[in-house]
């Protein structure tokens, strides 16, 4: 299998820490805030902002610069040119899209977005994060905003119902916590939604994990080796499943099911379900368990679950035992080891009568392979383990490591040192892949050889 090296993105330049504002460009930014914040109220008085945001965007522009442009001479505010043109496009962003956050949202080079109350944002960018000048005028702008998200997928939140998720026009997940939850004001956290998931190319490339071991997973894959990805939070588990999704056969029927719609699978017979949260009233609600249980009829030869986080896991591992093998799902967890045994709990919401010799056995004849990622302390994403499971040893689930990454230094600028090790263990899935004329070299299970 040959793996295509894709040219590197020229990265984009990471802005140096603005130095203290002197008091007057401080009072000159608060004085344009004000402005913005009274013209855009006798805007929306004054227009009809239904009709403007049919217009094209060029024509639309226009008739607000005009507006602006007579705003700014009345009010007598000094702004050059290009400041003129910065204030245009925050008005149009604040009257039809998300105002302060719609450059962030804009920014491909941000993937998460959190805001600490009105005065207080940071972004991650490369797996670090960083603060950036993100102003709302005070709190109601900020929950005006919010309100503007939540409302578009029929929730609202206030003080009665303070917490809530939603998501945004292009996928990105957002989640809202306000007073009297959010201490010190309103909390929104941002996962953006990537429009050009990373490939399995694309991730060795960047390091997170080697030719050898991308070529075995996706072979595993094509020969339906049923895989769990496991990892922590924003430790790139969803980026791993869309990555290994693609060689999966065109000709098989795939059900995803997810909380949020994130995963971009590129069969044509693709059936996507998402949960739905109960309504205002507390009724409605659509859990995983029951879409799971659903997707069983619907005649589906893999079911891709976007996260295992309740009881929905008995039903997706019987769905493994039954004739759906191939599956994936993800789930939080540090270890493969410990993956097993967030299952174990998992399986127990269920609240059968089962022992836990039972529950494991379920474990070990559903699950084949388990893929550990972890996000590292300099931001970077890696793959760190590859395990098989391999069956039962008497109420032990019996496990054996294909790779590891092992970590031997930290270098000055923070950057993670270490290097990827096959152990010597040869999957017992290999017969799985030569009965569907897959051959893995031998060499890529040898400690000797380096990876």
């Amino acid at each position: 299998m040959s793996w295509t090296v894709f040219p590197e993105e020229p990265e984009r330049p990471v802005a140096a820490a603005a130095p203290v504002a002197m008091a007057t460009s401080t009072l000159k930014t608060d004085k344009l805030l004000d402005a913005k914040v009274r013209l855009h109220r006798r805007l929306l008085e004054e227009l009809n902002l239904a009709a403007l945001e049919k217009l094209p965007e060029l024509e639309m522009r226009q008739h607000v610069q005009q507006l602006v442009s007579q705003y700014v001479v009345n009010e007598r505010l000094a702004l050059n040119q290009q400041e003129l043109n910065e204030f245009v496009a925050e008005i149009i962003d604040e009257m039809t899209g998300l105002g302060p956050l719609e450059p962030l949202l804009k920014d491909h080079s941000i993937s998460d977005i959190l805001i600490n109350g009105h005065e207080n944002t940071y972004v991650e960018r490369g797996g670090l994060l960083e603060p950036v000048a993100c102003r709302f005028k005070d709190e109601s702008h900020l929950l005006r905003i919010i309100n503007k998200i939540v409302s578009a997928v029929g929730r609202r939140v206030d003080e009665s119902h303070p917490l809530c998720d939603a998501r945004l026009l292009d996928g990105s997940r957002v989640n809202v916590a306000v007073r009297p939850v959010g201490v010190d004001g309103p909390l929104v956290s941002i996962r953006k939604f990537s429009k050009k998931p990373f490939n399995l190319n694309k991730l060795v490339e960047i390091g997170a994990l080697r030719p050898q071991m991308a070529e075995l997973l996706a072979a595993a894959v094509k020969a339906r080796v049923t895989t769990i990805i496991s990892g922590g939070t924003g430790s790139g588990k969803t980026t791993m499943l869309n990555a290994l999704s693609a060689f999966i056969s065109d000709k098989e029927r795939l059900i995803t099911i997810e909380d949020a719609a994130e995963l971009q699978l590129q069969q044509p017979h693709v059936a996507r379900m998402e949960t739905r949260p109960p309504s205002i009233e507390g009724k409605g609600e659509i859990r995983q368990r029951e879409l799971v249980k659903n997707a069983l009829r619907m005649r589906p030869e893999r079911i891709i679950l976007g996260e295992c986080r309740g009881e929905e896991a008995f039903d997706m591992l019987q769905a493994m035992n039954t004739g759906h093998e191939g599956s994936m799902a993800t789930i939080h967890a540090n270890n493969p080891r410990e993956a097993i045994s967030r299952l174990e709990q998992l399986i127990g919401m269920a609240g059968l009568p089962m022992t836990v010799g039972s529950i494991r056995g379920q474990i070990s004849a559903a699950i084949r392979m388990i893929v550990q990622l972890q996000r590292m302390s300099d931001g970077k994403r890696r793959v760190t383990s590859i395990a098989e499971i391999t069956g039962m040893e008497g109420d032990i689930v019996q496990m054996q490591e294909i790779y590891r990454f092992v970590r031997t230094s930290t270098a000055e600028d923070g950057t993670v040192q270490g290097h990827y090790q096959a152990t010597g263990v040869r999957p017992r899935f290999l017969s799985d892949l030569i009965a569907k004329g897959i051959k893995i070299p031998g060499s890529y299970f040898d400690p000797s050889q380096p990876l």
